[in-house]
């Protein structure tokens, strides 16, 4: 198949082509070494300049959408007069969805949305009056790609008569979790050899219920004191006020990816803390996949997807700082690893992608073999 990505270039905290991170990243690069032609147009939100580059065989460009938008349409057209693309996913958040249902309907090609998460819930939707397009652009698509099980049905809900949807949550790459020992990864990171770990790595926010994390470890701080909290992320003014004023607390600052599977190697027990929200809900959070990679014994917000694959002992109430502090006890007294099968590689959830792909451009072209 000839596949024409569209998506946007910062996300998550990293920049998708110089830190060659995540699902924008992996899925492309998976598809493109199953044999397909896959080229990539990105969209800047801050100032990178013009640019190509091939990466895992992918051929991305990336346009910044100040101080002049319209060079990303005109790259645009050009791309697609010159790659004649079969198919176009398209991801990340109500505007380039919207876009791009309305370009393939114009020009006749058929469009995947990805729906990477619940896009309604983002302010910038709300503030545009996006909410009501991005439904009709969903039930106008030729298929969704979709992050969890939760927010499949909830889309389904809101947009009746959408066509096809896959669910295609978050994975790791290959070899991730082949690191070294315990005590190796703590030495490397610095990290107290003969102290019990409990940590993350991650986004550090009021909106991922980070405060929740930093209550419930005072209590297990004060039960085990023994114990050592390491975070890792990018993270809010008040999150960083509240971490440099608990006891106990080992904060590692930004860590580069490359590094966190070496942090969940020297972790006793990881933590994944969510808010029942919109987001939290719609979410598949990748915290939790690389930990079940790992192998590191978790507790986790039960809420979305989460609550449903997991035991009730990996699990405590989102808000309920006290629970958290009793199953991170249990954890470090009788750990209970999450199963592996969550931590799926990307090439496993690009083979999901391809075949949703081929789906729409065999309907799209009846009797005509893909390439």
């Amino acid at each position: 198949m000839r596949i024409l990505v569209l998506a946007k270039r910062q996300y998550m905290s990293k920049d998708l082509l110089d830190d060659r991170y995540g699902r924008l990243f992996e899925l492309p690069s998976a598809l493109a070494s199953r044999g397909h032609d896959v080229a990539a147009l990105i969209w800047s939100y801050r100032r990178r300049g013009p640019s190509f580059r091939v990466n895992n065989g992918v051929r991305w460009w990336s346009e910044d959408l100040l101080p002049f938008p319209w060079a990303h349409q005109r790259r645009l057209t050009g791309l697609i007069a010159k790659i004649r693309p079969q198919v176009i996913w398209s991801s990340l958040d109500a505007i380039h969805v919207i876009r791009a249902v309305r370009l393939g309907r114009k020009l006749g090609i058929p469009v995947v949305a990805d729906l990477y998460d619940d896009y309604e819930s983002y302010g910038l939707t709300s503030k545009l009056g996006l909410s009501k397009p991005l439904r009709s652009a969903c039930a106008a698509s030729d298929g969704l790609s979709v992050i969890s099980q939760t927010l499949a049905k909830t889309v389904q809900e809101r947009s009746p008569g959408t066509k096809v949807v896959s669910v295609i949550g978050n994975g790791v790459p290959e070899g991730f979790a082949n690191r070294g020992s315990r005590d190796e990864a703590r030495r490397r990171l610095g990290l107290p050899l003969g102290a019990a770990l409990i940590g993350t790595a991650g986004a550090l926010d009021a909106s991922r219920g980070i405060e929740d994390l930093i209550r419930g470890f005072a209590e297990l701080h004060r039960r085990r004191p023994n114990v050592r909290m390491v975070l890792a992320g990018p993270r809010d003014r008040q999150t960083s006020q509240a971490i440099a004023a608990a006891p106990g607390v080992i904060d590692l600052g930004q860590m580069p990816h490359g590094e966190v599977p070496w942090l969940y190697t020297a972790l006793d027990v990881g933590v994944v803390c969510n808010r029942d929200s919109v987001f939290g809900r719609a979410c598949h959070p990748q915290k939790l996949v690389e930990m079940a990679a790992c192998g590191l014994p978790a507790v986790v917000a039960a809420v979305g997807d989460a609550a449903m694959l997991l035991d009730a002992s990996n699990l405590y109430p989102p808000g309920d700082a006290l629970a958290l502090a009793e199953r991170l006890d249990r954890q470090l007294g009788a750990p209970h690893i999450a199963p592996r099968s969550l931590a799926l590689n990307w090439s496993d959830l690009a083979v999901r992608l391809e075949a949703l792909l081929q789906q729409v451009v065999d309907f799209h072209e009846p009797g005509r073999a893909s390439r």
